[in-house]
Order: C-alpha cells, then structure tokens, then sequence
C-alpha cells in the first residue's frame, strides 16, 4: 500500500517534467471532452461550419482547462491570478488560432481525397481526424509548453499583465498583486 500511496503523492504533488506532463494530461483530457462535446454539437446537429463549430468548443474547454491547471496541473497559487489571467488568455488565443485554421485546413485536405469515401469515412469522420490530429500537436506542441513556461510562472511581464487587469476591472488591493510579481524582477 505505501508504495501506491507514495506514487500517488508524486503524481499530485511533484513538479518535475513527468509528473507534470501526466497531470497535465488528465487536465487536458477534462478540457477535451468538454471541447469535443461543444465542437460536435454545434457541427452536427446545429449545422456550424468546422471553424466555429471549433472556436465555440475552444472557449468552454479553455476555461475548464484554466481552472484546473492553476491549482492541480502546475500547483501555481502562487501567481497572481491576474496575471495567469492575461497569460492564459494569450496562450490560449494563440491555442484558438492554431486549433481552429488547422481544423479547418486538414478537414478541406481530408475532404478533397475522394478515394476515403470508398473506404467508409463521411464528413463527420473527416471533421472527427482533423480535430483529433490538430489538437494533439498544438496541444503538446504549444499549451503544455507554454503553460508550463510562461502562464504559470512568474515572469517578468506579470506586472504589465496585472495593471491592464487592473484599468479595466476595480481592485481591493494591489498588495497580493505586488507579492506575487516580487520573483518576476530578476
């Protein structure tokens, strides 16, 4: 039983590359399923096209995403939620762009190979291996390298991300803000 207890503990509480990477993939994975539900609803039974049927399913699972990374994927209470914020949001916008166009691209190349119909796929199939092919490479490619870098780290540009939080949403205190930005001046 200690040995389960003690792997346990490493998987949630350990922050080297592995057992990050594996949190990061049951993250992920919550994300996904909300995506996918959101991105297949929208494309199948409310006629969307690929590319928004895509961004809609990109903003619900970025927030789940957001939410569960900041305390369970990379145990980051102590960056300014703020700055996480803005962080996340570039990231994610960037995830938004690269998800969607790509979608779209390799479901128009999908598409146009006639020769899969022959075998059995169908559109909804196309859109459901565009899907999948894009999102796992711009997800290991691009948000698990930027999130473990950048968003859930203090950084120097912290400071800049918390005072454009902070001209258009009212603020009790910039003291936690400032506590959390300390380590970003180095």
């Amino acid at each position: 039983m200690g040995f389960f207890k003690n792997l346990t503990d490493k998987v949630l509480h350990n922050d080297n590359l592995v057992f990050t990477f594996v949190r990061s993939i049951a993250s992920s994975q919550a994300a996904s399923w909300v995506d996918m539900a959101v991105r297949f609803v929208l494309f199948a039974w409310a006629n969307f096209i690929p590319f928004v049927a895509t961004a809609c399913g990109c903003v619900a699972g970025g927030i789940v995403n957001c939410i569960i990374n900041y305390r369970f994927t990379f145990h980051a209470s102590g960056c300014s939620v703020k700055a996480v914020a803005v962080k996340y949001a570039l990231v994610w916008a960037g995830s938004l762009i690269l998800n969607s166009v790509g979608t779209q691209l390799l479901y128009q190349l999908l598409n146009s190979w006639t020769w899969l119909e022959t075998i059995g796929f169908r559109p909804d199939g196309y859109f459901f291996a565009a899907t999948l092919a894009t999102s796992l490479v711009v997800s290991w490619a691009w948000n698990f390298l930027l999130q473990r870098n950048f968003v859930y780290r203090p950084v120097s540009f912290d400071r800049h991300a918390i005072r454009a939080v902070n001209l258009f949403l009212p603020h009790k205190s910039d003291k936690d803000d400032a506590r959390n930005t300390l380590n970003t001046d180095k």
